[in-house]
């Protein structure tokens, strides 16, 4: 079997940032993975579960609410290696047409009040593994250190 793309990239040389994964032609509609990358793969801390859960519910709701963007999202979600998300729009893109963007949601993360969206035993398959202020803290590290100070170092795979 083939190696797919993301194990390809090097994640010792990978820092925190905005990556673009892959452009895929879906039918006649491109599609742009981004990978969101929160923590320094290999080494700074993992986010929790619940962190990075919460963070989940709040980027979704934002970008799913987004004036600019909400007819373009695919997906939001989570990397198994809980060092980040990634994030699926239509269109073709560069990280730094999404810099914005991701600023914005992680204000929103950052500065969030109430209940998370999503949140409870009717719409969530497990609602209680949920940690705001983790989420909210993360947020606004990310936000302060990598998305505010964003370099070619930060929007291109090394």
């Amino acid at each position: 079997m083939k190696q797919i793309k993301s194990f390809t990239v090097d994640h010792i040389k990978l820092e925190r940032g905005v990556y673009v994964s892959r452009v895929d032609k879906v039918g006649d509609t491109c599609v742009t993975t981004f990978d969101i990358r929160m923590t320094k793969p290999n080494v700074m801390q993992v986010l929790s579960t619940g962190t990075i859960h919460a963070i989940e519910h709040l980027g979704a709701t934002f970008l799913r609410n987004d004036d600019e963007y909400a007819d373009r999202v695919v997906y939001f979600g989570p990397m198994g290696c809980r060092t980040g998300f990634y994030l699926i729009l239509a269109g073709e893109y560069e990280s730094k047409d999404i810099i914005s963007l991701m600023i914005r949601m992680y204000e929103f993360i950052a500065d969030f009040e109430g209940d998370i969206p999503g949140a409870t035993k009717e719409c969530c398959g497990n609602y209680s593994d949920m940690d705001k202020n983790g989420a909210k803290e993360q947020g606004k590290i990310y936000l302060q250190e990598v998305l505010r100070n964003v370099s070619e170092k930060n929007l291109i795979y090394p």
